[in-house]
């Protein structure tokens, strides 16, 4: 009884793939496509601002300082979508 000849079968061993997202890559609403605007909204937020009032009576404002107590979202600006997943991203590129 011959066999017709068979391919001999090589194992490759395969390397895990690390796919990393280059510092350019924008942010993009899911829901509609949107690559511009954004909104962040804070809960709880303490917002301190300090004001010298001026020798004609008017004030000027000085320093402003916020503390967040809250949970922070991210939300898409043209369609409200919550993007919240992308908040990280967000701050890494925040200048």
């Amino acid at each position: 009884m011959s066999y017709p000849e068979t391919p001999k079968i090589v194992k490759k061993n395969k390397k895990s793939k690390v796919v990393t997202f280059p510092s350019t890559q924008r942010i993009s609403c899911p829901e509609c496509g949107n690559k511009k605007e954004f909104l962040e909204v804070s809960d709880g937020v303490l917002l301190t601002t300090r004001f010298i009032q001026n020798s004609d009576g008017s004030f000027s404002q000085e320093l402003d300082d916020s503390q967040v107590l809250g949970q922070v979202k991210f939300y898409c600006g043209d369609c409200g979508a919550d993007l919240t997943q992308f908040h990280k991203r967000f701050l890494e590129m925040l200048f």
